[in-house]
């Protein structure tokens, strides 16, 4: 088979690094790809939202199988565009239709889909800038601390927890009627907190059929303790050490089943990953969010430890056949640590040169924003390098993983060395 990756970060590398190496890949694209994916397969510099460009590289290159990397393209219909085309319709997507993709595209279509299928969540309401003053008295109906979530995709920035009501009113003003986020909090959602210990889990759906993936846990905020702001995400442990077999089985019932269900039942099209962010309160588990692609940095922690061909299992997802496969999972843990540019996530500078990255032998290096300038590799985003180790006991996989960073190099770069401190 041919296959195209789409996107350019940490997510595509570890999808190409787990795609290369099946018998059943013949040649491999990404697009646009990094310095990471060029060295196992072949760039091309498209846009992953210009679906024409896309549609001519799959038909030059026969392309048999697309998987869709980031949350943008599937937003905007990628799905659909090839169902709809009579010279792309037998081509495997991994992604859902737009309609699925609205559980990640639309905090509001989300909450009501988890109630309609009685799946556990936060009590939650809506508001735009016409009902500002009626959030503001919602808000007074809460208990601090205070959760206001842009209703529109925000690049994993769109949710803010505040402690002081004052401040809450504030930013809910702030983000819809002086457009904080853009477009997307245009509609804002105000949730009760759940206190507890959050952990993702992944599964992959053919539309009637699911496997479930290892579990994760990964670390948003830029400083260690988990302070500071957020970001795409700063490393990852998998699986998560307190969700065990009872706590598991919970999860199965209560949310992996009815969503995948409630997805068949409401004849939404949906072949490919169901990212679910979960909260544990006391012993149950609560959503707070769907995905619908794969986490990043969760994905570098996630992949490596799946045994099974990834191919096969993708060619499962497009004729409908999960259910006869069995996944086989490395039961060692994974871990990942991010390095970042100085500044990030605010403003920061890209062309930095990376040296090391030869010299790391006991871990895999996961590129992110990285191109190659001439013989060179330099930064090109804000998380620009995972390095990801397995060993049975997660701590001593973290080790390693601090390690193998010591070895990188590129100016101003920065890291959390405390990941997993809450486990």
């Amino acid at each position: 088979m041919n296959i195209l990756v789409l996107g350019s970060g940490g997510r595509e590398h570890t999808f190409a690094y787990k795609i290369a190496q099946s018998k059943l890949c013949n040649k491999l694209f990404v697009a646009p790809g990094n310095a990471g994916t060029a060295g196992i397969a072949t760039n091309i510099d498209i846009s992953v939202t210009d679906f024409m460009a896309i549609k001519d590289v799959v038909l030059r290159e026969s392309i048999d199988m697309v998987v869709v990397g980031p949350e943008d393209p599937l937003v905007q219909g990628i799905s659909d565009f090839f169902t709809k085309d009579d010279q792309l319709k037998n081509v495997i997507v991994i992604g859902p239709s737009k309609e699925g993709a609205q559980l990640e595209g639309s905090k509001e279509y989300a909450k009501e889909f988890l109630f309609r299928h009685n799946i556990p969540t936060a009590a939650y309401q809506s508001f735009t800038a016409t009902t500002v003053e009626e959030g503001k008295q919602f808000l007074e109906t809460l208990q601090a601390p205070y959760v206001l979530k842009a209703d529109g995709l925000a690049a994993g920035k769109g949710v803010l927890i505040l402690e002081d009501i004052q401040e809450a009113k504030a930013e809910l003003e702030n983000m819809l009627t002086n457009k904080k986020f853009g477009a997307a909090s245009e509609k804002v959602v105000i949730e009760e907190f759940l206190d507890g210990i959050e952990l993702s889990v992944f599964v992959l759906t053919d539309g009637k059929n699911y496997v479930t993936l290892p579990t994760a846990k990964d670390y948003k905020r830029i400083g260690e303790g988990d302070t500071g702001l957020n970001t795409g995400g700063m490393g990852a442990i998998s699986p998560v050490p307190f969700a065990d077999d009872t706590f598991m089985a919970k999860i199965e019932n209560q949310v992996i089943k009815p969503t995948v269900d409630g997805l068949a039942k409401e004849n939404i099209d949906y072949k490919g990953f169901i990212f679910i962010g979960l909260i544990k309160v006391g012993d149950d588990p609560k959503v707070i969010e769907y995905n619908v692609r794969m986490g990043d940095p969760e994905t570098e922690v996630v992949l490596p430890r799946i045994k099974t061909d990834l191919v096969t299992l993708f060619k499962h997802v497009g004729d409908q056949s999960l259910d006869t496969i069995d996944i086989e999972l490395d039961p060692r843990s994974a871990t990942t640590v991010m390095t970042v540019s100085g500044g990030y996530p605010e403003a920061y500078d890209k062309g930095k040169e990376i040296t090391g990255i030869d010299t790391i032998t006991d871990s895999i290096v996961f590129q992110a924003g990285t191109k190659i300038d001439g013989d060179k590799v330099v930064t090109n985003g804000g998380r620009v390098i995972a390095i990801t180790s397995l060993d049975e006991d997660f701590r001593i996989a973290l080790q390693k993983s601090y390690q193998s960073v010591e070895k990188l190099n590129f100016d101003k770069m920065y890291y959390r060395k405390d990941l997993g401190f809450d486990l």
